[in-house]
């Protein structure tokens, strides 16, 4: 049996077998979260660029390791399939040029800048000189058709294109319509087309040039007169 005195020592050990004060969740998150964002806990780390620069390599190591996976070989295999690819890239762009958007053809054939013949062949040469094969092609095929306005054989009119230039060059000297036909495409290619001039092309275009200085033209009124005598001959003869 418990006496009295047994109920106080009761009721003064039972306090101690109750669990210890606790803190709920919330409350105990919200109060670490404080503590954390104290600027003591954050001196040593890294800046916004670090980071993002750390995410970045992050990504790439990700996605070479993808590619790596998937390539026969592993990264080795990766690495060549690169170094492939570049090579192609810069085997093509050496070869064809950079690309120039338009239609072949659709451009003036002189620029709003007045030059001589003179002036044009002395650009083409100067050009020819450095191996710049392109712009030689362009100011000799230039140099061809102000050459041809300075004769009166083709009249001076802007927004001209080469194929037009040609083409009208072709009936004044018939005997060089295929060679003006094709500088004019030569140009064409060149300037609009994104290929690149070689150096044959601009020497075919520059004899080309020097030939039709030396070339007599066939105007209309000679060959209409000629006509007419040679109709007259035959008449008489009759």
């Amino acid at each position: 049996m418990l006496r009295v005195g047994d109920t106080s020592v009761l009721s003064l050990a039972r306090p101690t077998d109750e669990p210890p004060l606790t803190i709920p969740r919330d409350p105990a998150r919200e109060a670490a979260r404080r503590e954390l964002s104290k600027r003591m806990y954050h001196e040593n780390d890294p800046s916004w660029f670090q980071r993002a620069l750390n995410a970045f390599w992050d990504w790439v190591d990700k996605l070479f390791n993808s590619a790596a996976s998937a390539t026969p070989g592993g990264p080795l295999g990766l690495v060549v399939v690169i170094a492939a690819v570049l090579l192609v890239v810069g085997a093509l762009w050496w070869r064809l040029g950079s690309p120039r958007p338009g239609p072949v053809s659709s451009a003036a054939l002189f620029d709003d800048r007045p030059r001589s013949a003179a002036d044009h062949r002395a650009a083409a040469e100067a050009h020819a000189a450095q191996g710049h094969w392109n712009q030689a092609v362009q100011e000799r095929m230039r140099a061809i058709v102000r050459s041809l306005e300075e004769r009166t054989l083709l009249d001076i009119r802007p927004g001209r294109t080469a194929d037009e230039a040609a083409a009208e060059a072709g009936r004044a000297l018939p005997s060089h319509t295929d060679r003006l036909r094709s500088a004019a495409r030569d140009f064409d290619d060149v300037t609009y087309g994104g290929r690149a001039a070689t150096e044959q092309s601009y020497h075919r275009i520059a004899e080309l040039d020097r030939d039709l200085e030396r070339t007599k033209p066939v105007l209309r009124a000679s060959a209409s007169s000629h006509s007419a005598a040679h109709n007259a001959r035959q008449g008489a003869a009759e």
